[in-house]
């Protein structure tokens, strides 16, 4: 097909007659920015819908379960619990910044869009297009992560009961391959208009969940206590202690990078300009409220630190040694199991709304196909199998080597913070007086915060792609330089193809000004 078939469809209503009482304000403000909107405003406030969504994304406990083990073997009690905690600090500095942003230009389109606009001209559009097709592949890879560890929790439990049984890193990408599978049964299954009860249901269960494992973990280690664990250094991974703590704090920051998903559900959400900053914050907030929690129990039942160093699953060796039952850990671990699978749906939501977004900006090949929601559905049914088939490529990362699944959590949050700090820095080097009129502003901390985030992403980048132990050996290498690199290739590659046919939003700042007031 030409390109002109790629050409971005026109808005029904021309944005210089945009008013309060020609459209709803969410959609003026949506219009403003070029762009109509197409799907339905289903994550209804009232029903706190944002933010469960939000909650069965991110699910900061849940996720900290999955990389327990990596900042354990860094310096033990105290790199999993402090590290869990300055991580939060650090990622919400960065997420604040994020929230200024949506507040001015919601959008689906999220960090990509904010760059075309504040942009220089000269610059923008390779810029926007840098900062979206990195922040598309970083939820793919953020989903993948999820996922991932979905598989390998769920064949963990076999392994704990077999310990002779010799399993291979192929047998848990087929088991990886079953869970992407599983967890698109309720993106097709749920109609669109009833996500925010899925998305509510998830978060119920997360925290229902979060209540059962402290108690069966207090309640059965009662008397068996180690509360020294919190403070005693005991790292395995050949770092020294201050590398260590830095790697931990970036491993950390897992817990909290994916809050940023709510910014692309900005429309279908009411008044997402006020909204969007709110659940953010509120997001890191009960994030450290269940991750610190959950750590230090944890911590407290350990009664043997080298054998949770050595198990598959370290939260289920935890498991174990607090309740001294294999069919206790096996049901907390199995019902962690099922947590995270139920997460999943929440991923494609997201992933599927960015890619689509972004596509309808002319960012994706063959565009025009991707622009697409299905009116069955009432969803973006074709991005969201571009995302299936990216995460079940990307997967195969996974047989390459065994600290991969490291590699893969620290690209998703590394990928995440680019696409959120660009924009950032972007913004404090042209001066913050280019935002529109918003209902979240950082005011005389604006600088300050894009400041330290643009500082903070080099830094902790760098980290990123650090080996977790030493010696390096060809097995235990961290590939995510590698990686870094090779998507930076292929962005570049796309760009040259895309130069000519991606387009940005076409903002009219009056009615945008005008509509950002009246949410």
């Amino acid at each position: 097909m030409t390109d002109t078939a790629e050409v971005k469809k026109p808005v029904p209503y021309a944005v210089e007659q945009l008013s309060a009482e020609s459209l709803a304000p969410d959609d003026a403000v949506l219009q403003a920015q070029g762009h109509r909107p197409e799907l339905a405003r289903s994550f209804s406030w009232p029903h706190w819908s944002p933010f469960t969504d939000l909650g069965s994304i991110a699910n900061s406990w849940l996720g900290y379960g999955a990389t327990f083990g990596t900042p354990l073997s860094y310096g033990g009690g105290p790199t999993v619990l402090f590290g869990v905690m300055i991580a939060a600090v650090a990622q919400w500095i960065v997420l604040l910044g994020l929230a200024e942003l949506c507040s001015a230009l919601p959008s689906s389109g999220g960090q990509y869009h904010f760059t075309y606009i504040l942009t220089p001209p000269k610059y923008k559009k390779f810029a926007a297009y840098t900062v979206g097709i990195t922040n598309v592949i970083a939820w793919w890879v953020s989903a993948a992560s999820g996922i991932i560890y979905t598989g390998i929790s769920a064949f963990g439990i076999a392994v704990f009961w077999y310990p002779d049984f010799q399993h291979e890193r192929w047998q848990i990408y087929l088991c990886y391959v079953l869970v992407v599978s599983l967890t698109l049964i309720p993106v097709f299954a749920v109609p669109q208009r009833r996500y925010d009860y899925l998305t509510k249901t998830t978060f119920t269960l997360s925290i229902t969940g979060l209540v059962l494992v402290l108690i069966a973990v207090l309640a059965s280690g009662r008397g068996r206590y180690h509360p020294e664990v919190l403070t005693t250094f005991q790292g395995t991974s050949g770092w020294d202690t201050a590398p260590a703590w830095l790697l931990s704090i970036t491993m950390g920051q897992y817990c909290y990078a994916a809050i940023g998903a709510v910014t692309h559900i900005a429309e279908e959400m009411p008044q997402p300009g006020r909204r969007i900053p709110l659940v953010i914050n509120l997001g890191v907030l009960v994030g450290v409220m269940t991750a610190v929690p959950w750590v230090t129990v944890m911590l407290c039942g350990i009664q043997d630190m080298d054998a949770v160093h050595k198990a598959f699953i370290p939260s289920m060796e935890v498991y174990y040694q607090a309740t001294g039952s294999k069919a206790g850990a096996t049901a907390l671990q199995a019902f962690m199991t099922f947590l995270y699978w139920t997460c999943g749906p929440s991923q494609w939501i997201t992933s599927s709304r960015i890619a689509w977004a972004f596509s309808r900006d002319n960012g994706l090949p063959f565009s025009h196909y991707w622009n697409y929601i299905d009116p069955k559905f009432n969803i973006p049914v074709r991005t969201t199998f571009l995302s299936v088939t990216f995460c079940l490529l990307y997967g195969l990362v996974y047989i390459a080597s065994s600290t991969a699944f490291n590699c893969i959590v620290n690209m998703s949050i590394l990928f995440l913070n680019i696409s959120f700090t660009v924009p950032q820095a972007i913004l404090a080097t042209v001066g913050r007086d280019q935002l529109p009129a918003r209902s979240f502003n950082l005011g005389r901390w604006g600088y300050a915060v894009n400041i330290f985030s643009t500082v903070w992403l080099v830094f902790s980048g760098i980290l990123f792609c650090l080996p977790t132990r030493l010696p390096v050996t060809a097995g235990s290498m961290n590939y995510g330089s590698g990686v870094l690199v090779g998507v930076y290739c292929l962005i570049l590659l796309l760009w040259i193809e895309r130069r000519k046919k991606f387009t940005g939003p076409k903002i009219n700042w009056d009615a945008l000004n005008m509509s950002n007031k009246l949410q």
